[in-house]
């Protein structure tokens, strides 16, 4: 009997030993496969310390090249602000429209500051934070044109670009206005300069810069085109990060930060408001 009853408590701890050694193997199992996880970007960049960002360097305000050869630009500025927030040093990766979406894929660089409107579209491979800049496609006008709406454009003249739809925009919302396509965005420019046109549409951004360097040159408030909103792209799947960069968007748009950034590149206050209103 007492051999009997040995063997019932023996068992008894045999099995209790490898319940628990069971457990510790899964808990193992769970702490290595939680450790092997990929780590956020936030933590990468932390440790690296550097923060890798793309940005179009042939785009002015938003990116460009100083006379020492050095990144410059709203854009870059921004990157710039987030990097001093991280604790780390910035690297400017210089990129294309194009190459925006492969760089992220390709871990090339971090996060893309580089005038990123969001999409749906652009959303099935990369995330977006909150926008941190707006653009609406406005007119460009002399200061004395007397020209502030659509409506004020019956019988002008407006520049708009080839290829793009700014034409039809204004049509459709002046069908007496006289519209005159150029190759470039700086030839539409000049036109108005010149008197060639009255107007010029393009994004509100771009112009604010024109009239910025041209004290001749106004830009409208009103928009043409629904409201672009530009947001910066992080990798998809990443919550901790697209956490984090919201998170510091907030404060550096609070702050005031971001709007002495938009002045000093712009050369006026923000013309729409950050949030969408439906």
């Amino acid at each position: 009997m007492r051999f009997r009853h040995g063997t019932r408590n023996l068992m008894a701890i045999c099995i209790g030993v490898t319940a628990v050694a069971s457990l510790a193997a899964c808990t193992s199992s769970s702490g290595t496969s939680a450790a092997g996880q990929q780590s956020s970007t936030l933590q990468d960049v932390i440790k690296r310390g550097t923060l890798n960002v793309a940005s179009c360097l042939t785009f002015p305000p938003f990116g460009s090249m100083d006379k020492n050869n050095k990144p410059q630009g709203f854009d870059v500025d921004v990157a710039t602000a987030m990097a001093t927030a991280l604790g780390v040093k910035v690297h400017i990766v210089d990129t294309t429209s194009a190459n925006r979406i492969p760089n992220l894929q390709t871990k090339k660089v971090d996060a893309v500051v580089c005038n990123f409107t969001t999409t749906a579209e652009r959303a099935k491979q990369v995330a977006f934070s909150d926008p941190y800049i707006v653009a609406g496609e406005v007119m460009l006008v002399k200061k004395a044109s007397g020209i502030a709406t659509l409506k004020d454009l019956s019988g002008k003249t407006v520049a708009v670009t080839k290829g793009s739809t700014n034409g039809d925009a204004v049509k459709a919302g002046n069908p007496k206005a006289k519209i005159q396509e150029y190759d470039t965005s700086a030839a539409a420019v000049l036109a108005v300069k010149q008197g060639q046109a009255d107007a010029m549409v393009e994004d509100s951004n771009f112009l604010n810069y024109q009239a910025k360097q041209d004290s001749s040159l106004k830009v409208t408030k009103d928009s043409v085109v629904p409201l672009e909103y530009n947001g910066i792209g992080v990798p998809l799947g990443d919550a901790t990060w697209l956490q984090w960069v919201n998170t510091w968007l907030r404060e550096f748009n609070t702050s005031g930060q971001a709007n002495a950034l938009y002045k000093k590149w712009f050369g006026v206050d923000r013309v729409f408001p950050l949030n969408p209103s439906y």
